[in-house]
């Protein structure tokens, strides 16, 4: 059987550059070279792409690796990716790897490629934009506001009374357009919320202030190899007082339990039942992984879908998939075919 040749992108140009090292070095690594020829694309913070030998894939930052492209790499023009691969595994994360754009390039290139296509990609990389359409679908989400850089500005004391009217405190300020739990702030009085916004301000040019929700965070991966299924819901316990990137990255700094532990069963039915109702209402493809929480009162908040996922050892995809049996290969086998058969059957983009 001829192999088919799978490029994995990796790097990029946003913030969670280094989580998509990672990521990028850990699929490398899984990938059965049975099936793939497998050709590691680094995209440097210049949007550059290179083909770098095994060695480089081993660095342990992007600054690392990038010192050693210009002697050791070989540089890729976008316009000759087709000669070089059949299939694009997006490994990229945030801004420029999950919001669409890189989709929108492998598009006009005609190379299929992991996870959703353009618009979902967008809409899953915009919470604001999100949480309009899935409360348009009846799925419960966070209340929130939207507070634009240039609102913040001009009157800083009319927005804090607003802000206050609308959710009290605690409170928490987030960029529209993060991931990793970037620029992410928990806001417990007055005083704390200059440098919440500005945080958030730091990386976007808007701030989504959402209400502090008390409960159980959980998320589950969604795979369509067939009808979308839910490979298993785990429930996150951070050290922290949220699941910030530290928790996310660091070991040791969060306890995830897959399937949950303190969960009911028919709790775990209706967060899958709606994590399956966000995918589908946010026209997520491939694959995708929904966050959310349960409250006190036991409802379903869908907090953050994703349209990608992380792909370090510790993920929850891998993690998800070890509970359904599935051993690291075998997940993304079962990606890459389940995309190329989405990506064979559409009419124009995905």
């Amino acid at each position: 059987m001829e192999k088919i040749r799978v490029g994995i992108l990796f790097g990029g140009m946003c913030s969670e550059r280094e989580v998509s090292l990672n990521s990028g070095r850990n699929v490398y690594d899984n990938l059965d070279r049975e099936r793939y020829e497998v050709l590691p694309l680094f995209m440097d913070g210049e949007g550059r792409l290179w083909l770098v030998p095994w060695q480089l894939v081993s660095q342990n930052t992007t600054v690392d690796l990038s010192e050693r492209t210009e002697k050791e790499a070989k540089r890729i023009f976008y316009e000759d990716l087709p000669g070089h691969i059949d299939f694009a595994f997006i490994c990229l994360h945030g801004k420029y790897g999950d919001d669409g754009c890189v989709q929108g390039l492998l598009e006009l290139l005609g190379i299929p490629y992991t996870g959703s296509g353009v618009l979902a990609s967008a809409v899953g990389m915009d919470k604001v934009l999100q949480q309009k359409i899935l409360e348009e679908e009846g799925i419960s989400v966070p209340r929130s506001l939207v507070v634009t850089g240039k609102e913040w500005a001009g009157d800083r004391e009319g927005v804090a009374g607003r802000l206050e009217e609308t959710f009290g405190y605690p409170l928490v300020t987030k960029p529209p357009r993060e991931g990793s739990s970037v620029g992410v702030t928990i806001v417990r009085d007055r005083a704390s919320l200059p440098s919440g916004m500005e945080e958030a301000l730091a990386w976007d040019s808007a701030v989504l202030v959402e209400e502090f929700i008390e409960g159980t965070e959980f998320s589950a991966i969604v795979l369509e190899d067939g009808p979308p299924r839910v490979l298993s819901v785990t429930e996150i316990t951070p050290q922290s007082a949220f699941f910030t990137y530290d928790d996310k990255y660091m070991p040791g700094r969060c306890r995830k339990f897959t399937p949950p532990r303190s969960m009911a069963k028919e709790t775990v039915r209706r967060i899958e039942e709606e994590v399956l109702r966000a995918y589908r209402a946010l026209g997520f493809r491939s694959y995708g992984r929904i966050d959310g929480f349960v409250t006190g009162d036991d409802r379903v908040l869908i907090t953050d879908p994703n349209s990608s996922s992380g792909m370090a050892p510790s993920s929850f995809f891998f993690e998800q998939a070890a509970e359904a049996g599935l051993l690291p290969s075998m997940i993304l086998t079962e990606l890459i075919e389940a995309s190329r058969k989405i990506h064979g059957r559409k009419k124009g983009p995905l």
